[in-house]
């Protein structure tokens, strides 16, 4: 057989199999980067991270996640939140923006969490088709179960968005009574997004951002953005993941490999990347937010959480994963404890 008909069956087998990953969403998410200035992180789904990989962990649809509930996501039991549930399983006054894809209005475990919404994006509803937002929402959900969301849907149903956007959403959140933001979003440095990051600061709220998926040292923004926490992703060895965003800049780690959580369509599947380490952690913000008091004397508690979660953090090996991994025990405890210095 000839070579050019070698790789003319080759490059039809690599489509084929190109388009049967990209139907089933096994494959991360691109963007137009001449249309768009947007970087989203969206997962790589089942990239190898130093664990080796389980068994169905691909996208997959179940009937209940009760009788495996912490089993399956293992991410909610590394970050001792079961533990700080003696203490505190959250608060409704809490309510965690998602700025996201939206979070999905038919997923049973989710619904009646969400408490107001809205849609910035040209889309004709906030509702999430692309499946990102509703996977972040369900992790914040399944660490702080009795704090509310707010869907915030910044990013189109092809997973793009641009800075003015998260801008506009970041205000609209803080104004309507968010107390902790996450934006699993990376995109470019923007003057907009920095003067409504430090708004949301100001007017007491926590943002939690991802540090990217690039694998590098390289900040990202908002995470770098100083009235931000940067969260880097952790595999179910407590080591950095490979493909994380590091760096001087990053505040904390969290686990951001084989993520289970909820889907649209009432469906539940596995996710990696800083997007669910970020998730993570704006859970364990929002319990230490329902038991965090103003001990600095300035109206707000924010800068407590953000020293309760950044002095609890259990040390792992590696660099730039700021002050380690979040334990959510810890910081709540600490919170009941402790004053800011």
């Amino acid at each position: 057989m000839s070579k050019p008909r070698h790789l003319a069956i080759a490059l039809t087998l690599a489509a084929l199999i190109l388009i049967a990953a990209s139907a089933h969403g096994l494959l991360p998410a691109r963007e137009d980067v001449s249309a768009h200035v947007f970087l989203p992180v969206y997962d790589a789904e089942r990239v190898h991270d130093g664990d080796a990989p389980e068994d169905g962990a691909a996208l997959q649809t179940t009937d209940s996640v009760d009788d495996c509930y912490l089993a399956e996501r293992w991410g909610v039991s590394r970050v001792e939140a079961p533990r700080a549930w003696q203490v505190t399983r959250g608060d409704q006054s809490v309510v965690v923006a998602v700025l996201d894809t939206g979070i999905s209005k038919d997923n049973q475990d989710l619904a009646d969490r969400v408490v107001a919404e809205v849609n910035f994006t040209d889309s004709p509803a906030s509702d999430d088709l692309y499946g990102h937002g509703t996977h972040i929402a369900g992790t914040i959900a399944a660490i702080a179960p009795e704090c509310r969301l707010m869907n915030v849907k910044v990013a189109d149903d092809r997973g793009r968005s641009e800075a003015p956007v998260v801008a506009r959403g970041i205000v609209w959140a803080v104004d309507h009574g968010a107390r902790v933001i996450n934006i699993s979003l990376c995109m470019r440095a923007s003057p907009e997004m920095e003067e409504a990051i430090d708004y949301a600061w100001s007017q007491g709220a926590i943002i939690i951002a991802a540090a990217g998926n690039q694998g590098g040292s390289e900040p990202v923004y908002p995470a770098y953005y100083s009235s931000c926490l940067a969260v880097a992703g952790t595999n179910k060895s407590d080591s950095l993941a490979l493909l994380s965003g590091h760096g001087y800049w990053v505040d904390v780690a969290a686990p951001g490999f084989n993520i289970y959580s909820e889907l649209p369509q009432n469906q539940y599947g596995y996710r990696t990347g800083t997007s669910t380490a970020a998730a993570h952690v704006s859970g364990v913000a929002a319990l230490v937010f329902s038991v965090a008091e103003d001990s600095s004397g300035n109206g707000m508690a924010n800068d407590e959480v953000r020293w309760a979660i950044e002095n609890s953090c259990t040390p792992i090996i590696g660099d730039g994963v700021g002050e380690g991994l979040v334990n959510a025990c810890q910081a709540v405890r600490a919170t009941e404890s402790s004053s800011l210095p």
